[in-house]
């Protein structure tokens, strides 16, 4: 099994002030959550502008939430580059994942993947996830090829959900359940592979 390519980390200060900043970039910002119907950015779990400013114990709240895990993703030489977000219905028992690689100069070269592969261990591994999903745009090629080639499926399509470039657009929910991921990491295990 070759080496990963990314270490997902803790979130620090530093990275919350990078992720605001790549924000600002409409193209990076439409590959993440896209604009709010007011213009800003939208980011869920927290508000970069404001998480900069927060207390040690707001900080401590937000980021030891059960219900949304953030990580910051490294490359292993220590360069911050995206952030793993998974919003976790404990109920239902699973996960809305969202991937973001802020540094454009590092996109296409599987650093999503990757962290998206590190993430869905976590999330079947150690919480105990029995399914998760994400919400990708259609004019999203890429991201939705990735979440593809992790065996997600196609579940249905959020019609005209996802406004963009003054126009709107559909959305389309994959998911990969617990056992599809069992099965998958079990199958490339057996071929000598890595698991993804």
């Amino acid at each position: 099994m070759a080496p990963s390519k990314v270490v997902l980390k803790p979130v620090s200060r530093q990275d919350v002030a990078r992720i605001r900043e790549w924000l600002r970039d409409e193209e990076v910002s439409n590959m993440w959550f896209g604009r709010y119907a007011y213009g800003d950015p939208a980011h869920l779990g927290y508000n970069p502008e404001d998480v900069e400013k927060a207390s040690d114990a707001e900080w401590q709240l937000i980021f030891s939430d059960a219900g949304h895990r953030i990580l910051s993703i490294y490359t292993p030489e220590g360069e911050h580059i995206g952030e793993v977000h998974v919003c976790i219905e404990e109920s239902l028992g699973d996960g809305q994942l969202s991937v973001l690689i802020g540094r454009k100069d590092k996109w296409h070269q599987g650093l999503g993947y990757e962290a998206a592969s590190a993430v869905l261990e976590l999330a079947f591994g150690q919480w105990g996830l029995y399914r998760v999903w994400a919400d990708v745009p259609e004019y999203n090629v890429a991201a939705r090829n990735l979440f593809k080639n992790l065996g997600f499926v196609h579940e249905g399509t959020l019609r005209k959900s996802r406004p963009h470039g003054g126009a709107r657009f559909d959305s389309v929910v994959m998911g990969l359940l617990a056992t599809e991921y069992a099965e998958r990491t079990k199958k490339f295990a057996s071929e000598g592979a890595a698991t993804y």
